[in-house]
């Protein structure tokens, strides 16, 4: 009997002990990461682990030259676009993509695959690409201690997809075509609905498009609010655009006082920059304002 209960105890202490060992957060040798970036009218995310070099060289011997490699550690390596884009020129569907890769010392091919799951040259299957991309290296002035994917160099419409590790980057462009895609969609909106006058005169001067059509839209925002002086300040930037400097200045006056009534100092501030701005241009001349 005493016997069975001291195996019974031992038992529990290993269970206590096991459960214990299970609980305590060892630290990843090559952790994780996300990123989540706003992208055009949608977001990139990527989904990554993160192997570092400890001392080791990387390429050419921790990952070989020529062999497959999930470009990462761990887990597959995923990047999902939230709307159809242009990678390096070739057209990608808005969708989730495993990124695997095959580096040379001077060249790198990058694959988006539309498996999911690929970590081993075993289970890679080049039927599954969805894009393929043969991409020089970049040699690096400093030392990556720990493998980075990153988008860089944002713009509205534009990123660049950065991989580096050691003393290597590698880069691929990517691109929206949301130009055409929100302009449709300004156009059909703005035949049927009378509210999005301001984001619509906003995005037209924003994107260097139709000035006219967007100050005929800034009017109507005017009108439907007098005194809101952001409204008022987007109406003398389009009256400058369309070379009516005085037109502008005027506009611009009026945006500074709503804003001074209602103390907004960052307004009046940028008015005050708008208006030097104007009077600084060698074609300005002191006049009547144009046709509003």
């Amino acid at each position: 009997m005493k016997k069975l209960f001291l195996l019974s105890a031992l038992a529990t202490v290993l269970l206590v002990g096991s459960a214990q060992a299970q609980s305590i957060p060892f630290p990843q040798p090559s952790p994780a990461a996300s990123i989540s970036q706003n992208f055009a009218t949608s977001k990139i995310d990527i989904n990554y682990a993160r192997p570092s070099a400890r001392g080791r060289k990387v390429f050419g011997d921790v990952v070989p030259f020529g062999k497959f490699w999930r470009t990462g550690a761990n887990s597959a390596t995923t990047i999902t676009f939230g709307e159809d884009v242009f990678v390096n020129g070739m057209e990608l569907k808005a969708g989730k993509y495993g990124i695997v890769s095959f580096p040379n010392a001077n060249e790198w091919t990058v694959v988006f695959t539309k498996d999911l799951n690929v970590t081993s040259a075993d289970a890679y299957q080049e039927a599954n690409d969805a894009a393929r991309f043969n991409v020089k290296t970049e040699q690096l002035n400093q030392f990556v201690e720990t493998f980075t994917i990153e988008l860089n160099n944002m713009r509205n419409d534009a990123a660049d997809l950065i991989m580096k590790w050691e003393q290597t980057q590698v880069k691929l462009s990517i691109k929206s075509n949301y130009d055409e895609r929100l302009s449709k969609q300004i156009e059909t909106v703005m035949n049927k609905d009378t509210r999005p006058y301001y984001g619509a005169a906003n995005y037209f001067y924003e994107n260097n498009k139709d000035l006219n059509q967007a100050l005929t839209w800034i009017n109507k925002a005017v009108e439907a609010n007098p005194k809101a002086y952001w409204v008022w300040l987007l109406k003398a930037k389009i009256q400058k655009g369309l070379k009516d400097y005085n037109g502008a200045l005027e506009t611009s006056a009026k945006s500074y006082e709503l804003a001074k009534a209602d103390n907004d100092d960052a307004y009046m501030r940028n008015n005050e920059k708008l208006q030097a701005e104007i009077k600084a241009l060698p074609d300005y001349k002191p006049g009547k304002a144009k046709k509003k």
